[in-house]
């Protein structure tokens, strides 16, 4: 059934710089299209010096609800009114209903991620030692989760120390000490690897084809798993390179998929029909 925009239509969307590659518009969509809502989801292009400007605007025209993206995540939560516990801890927003005016932010990703952890590839998280690479905020949804979930151990890996290590400290503060969050640089990568059971890219590297300089994944335990939050048209460099290799491995379009079905919860109030949106996705792959 073809969307029909007219007066009743409530609009929502996803913001972000860029945003054109989004996938959340057919994922979305579908769920709205199978479920006879009267509802539409667009993406929004808001260049971070107009991102004040832009959630005011969303609020005065009543969108009723978008996901956050690169590089707006952390940046939007001090524009809204109320932000969820899950939000607190990763210190990061990626989905924000609007509530007659109110505004409220989410933190969806982690649990998406884990939900693609196990679904994807079979990878539960309990026990195990990880490796983030970032320290944005898709990293720090990650992370929190991750951390709840009973990891072993986690390190979060920038290029830049001091941010690794401000992430690592703002979250240790939230979790459990049964998980250990520790920082590093690029330089640690190769005492780092050969102990990982899990590796997780959580930066935007791969998303334009580019490889992750000075990761080198022949150091990982051949039982080890690789996860890249980045996706595309087509495996990641990332993934094809852990293949290659002979590790398991997956790009984010699951977790895209999961964290959308949880979006769409807030938004609705209603559960989308299990596996639309990941089947929504790749067919357009």
């Amino acid at each position: 059934m073809k969307t029909v925009i007219q007066g009743t239509t409530r609009v929502y969307g996803i913001i972000g710089w860029p945003v054109a590659h989004s996938r959340s518009p057919q994922m979305q969509n579908a769920a709205f299209q199978a479920l006879d809502m009267d509802c539409v989801f667009v993406p929004f292009a808001v260049p971070p010096p107009q991102l004040a400007e832009a959630v005011q605007g969303l609020r005065c025209l009543g969108v009723a609800g978008w996901n956050v993206t690169i590089p707006h995540k952390s940046a939007i939560m001090s524009f809204l009114d109320q932000l969820s516990p899950a939000a607190v801890r990763a210190g990061a927003v990626n989905t924000v209903c609007n509530q007659d005016g109110c505004l409220i932010g989410y933190n969806t990703d982690g649990a998406g991620l884990l939900i693609s952890l196990e679904r994807d590839l079979d990878c539960p998280v309990a026990g195990k030692r990880i490796v983030v690479l970032g320290a944005g905020g898709a990293a720090r949804g990650a992370v929190a989760a991750l951390a709840e979930a009973g990891t072993a151990a986690i390190t979060v890996v920038n290029r830049t120390l001091a941010t690794a290590s401000q992430l690592a400290a703002e979250l240790q503060v939230h979790m459990s000490s049964t998980s250990v969050i520790a920082a590093a640089d690029f330089s640690m990568l190769p005492q780092l690897l050969p102990e990982t059971d899990l590796l997780i890219n959580a930066t935007s590297l791969g998303l334009h084809g580019e490889e992750i300089a000075g990761l080198d994944l022949a150091l990982l335990p051949a039982a080890a798993k690789v996860y890249d939050m980045v996706y595309g048209a087509s495996s990641t460099p990332l993934v094809s390179s852990a293949r290659r290799r002979g590790l398991q491995a997956c790009d984010g379009l699951g977790m895209l998929a999961a964290q959308g079905e949880l979006a769409f919860c807030h938004w609705t109030g209603v559960t989308p029909p299990e596996g639309l949106m990941p089947m929504a996705l790749q067919q357009e792959r």
